[in-house]
């Protein structure tokens, strides 16, 4: 008994030493990295921005250190994406002070984002029972977005609420999950109606419809590899996977013929050189970046990532290996790897069924987003107007980030299963 009860106390040292040194890791890049950033542009800089990069440092302390005192869950989680976030606001900051000042704004309404949703999970049980108000809230995403919403860049997929641009797809992504989730915590339930066991397939294959007609594709193809995962894990059905898969290739087909910005982008992804100076300019100067920067990039401030169009958001990530390098990029793959890593241990730890779920589709949506980023600015895949989750610029995609973040903080806890049902 002596001995088991000692085992725990050395592994949460090491734990607590290995989470003290990541921290300090994590402030000293910061230090580093914004000190180089203000030395770039001293002649404009201001005592708004030091006050700015001071307030980073200081909320980022705090909320990883807040974190341990209100959860009993993963508190490495929030440091994971501190890491992703702190290296690119880093690079948004130098590219436009403004775009950085507004992307701290939107970290600090993501951190108390993360804790009110946190404390609504904690607080309000039974939410595997509520599989048709997912699907409905889902729905009334998409109708607003599509009467009210305008376009940008070859999708209607923005609204403009009180003067600030919001983009209603990166949120439907939260009762995305929950759906999903719900459905198959009461398979048993939908089984024994009629078609009820395809009922999650019509939801999502409604979900697709909508964001063809928002031309939304990027999305569109993250929900729908996820439904495909997580039919592989929980669905006995093979057919129905197989039938999923073979509908996606017609489905890209489809999209290929409908859609003008969808033929260039596979266009510029077979042959970009060909129209290097048109719509071949953004790929190639990606690829520019990327090549140039080599293996520890050229520094912060003394690389040209300003040629790259959207180099804040879509076209971060090359924009970061070319004055950050290549091994700034190969740790930003890493620390995905990580957060997936660690949502997917979470999943496979919890007892109840519906938060495992919930925890394993979380855990295929940040992959599969970062995948088809990652693997878009890289050329290896086709184009899409999607951002790197925490790291690009962008109010909707922050948001919508920390509150999953904060379903899978909770997700981590032991709840203990049939919880939801006392």
């Amino acid at each position: 008994m002596i001995r088991a009860m000692k085992k725990p106390d050395k592994y949460s040292k090491n734990k607590n030493k290995y989470l003290t040194t990541a921290l300090g890791l994590l402030f000293l890049f910061e230090i580093l990295a914004l000190s180089l950033a203000l030395a770039f542009n001293i002649e404009n800089t201001t005592k708004n921005d030091l006050w700015t990069c001071l307030a980073i440092i200081i909320i980022t302390f705090l909320s990883i250190k807040l974190v341990k005192k209100v959860t009993k869950g993963d508190n490495i989680l929030l440091l994971i994406v501190n890491m992703l976030f702190s290296i690119g606001v880093v690079m948004i900051y130098r590219l436009d002070p403004a775009a950085g000042r507004k992307q701290l704004y939107f970290y600090i309404a993501g951190t108390i984002v993360f804790y009110i949703t946190y404390f609504i999970l904690k607080n309000i049980k039974r939410w595997e029972n509520h599989t048709f108000f997912y699907f409905a809230i889902s729905v009334l995403l998409f109708l607003v977005t599509l009467i009210f919403g305008f376009s940008s860049g070859g999708a209607k997929n923005w609204l403009n609420i009180a003067g600030f641009a919001i983009q209603p797809s990166e949120f439907i992504k939260v009762p995305f999950v929950f759906f999903i989730a719900s459905f198959y915590a009461r398979y048993e339930v939908f089984n024994k109606k009629p078609f009820g066991r395809f009922f999650m397939t019509f939801g999502i294959y409604f979900f697709v419809a909508m964001f063809f007609l928002q031309g939304e594709l990027g999305t569109a193809i993250i929900f729908f590899a996820v439904m495909i995962l997580s039919q592989y894990v929980y669905d006995k059905d093979r057919k129905l996977i197989i039938f999923n898969i073979i509908a996606m290739f017609f489905g890209a087909i489809l999209a290929y013929f409908l859609f003008g910005h969808v033929r260039v982008r596979i266009m510029t992804w077979l042959d970009p050189w060909s129209v290097i100076d048109d719509q071949g300019y953004q790929i190639t100067q990606s690829l520019f970046a990327l090549a140039s920067g080599g293996l520890f990039g050229s520094g912060i401030g003394l690389g040209r990532p300003d040629y790259i169009p959207v180099a804040t958001s879509d076209f971060i990530f090359p924009a970061i290996c070319e004055e950050m390098g290549i091994f700034m990029g190969i740790a930003i793959v890493f620390i995905f790897l990580l957060l997936v890593y660690r949502a997917m241990k979470n999943s496979l730890s919890q007892q109840h069924k519906f938060y495992s779920i919930l925890a394993f589709c979380i855990a295929c949506l940040f992959a599969i987003q970062a995948f088809v980023i990652f693997g878009g600015v890289l050329k290896l895949i086709p184009l899409t107007g999607v951002t790197i989750p925490f790291v690009s610029s962008g109010g909707s995609s922050m948001l919508s980030g920390f509150i999953l973040l904060s379903v899978l903080q909770y997700t981590s806890e032991d709840i203990g299963v049939g919880e939801d049902d006392e």
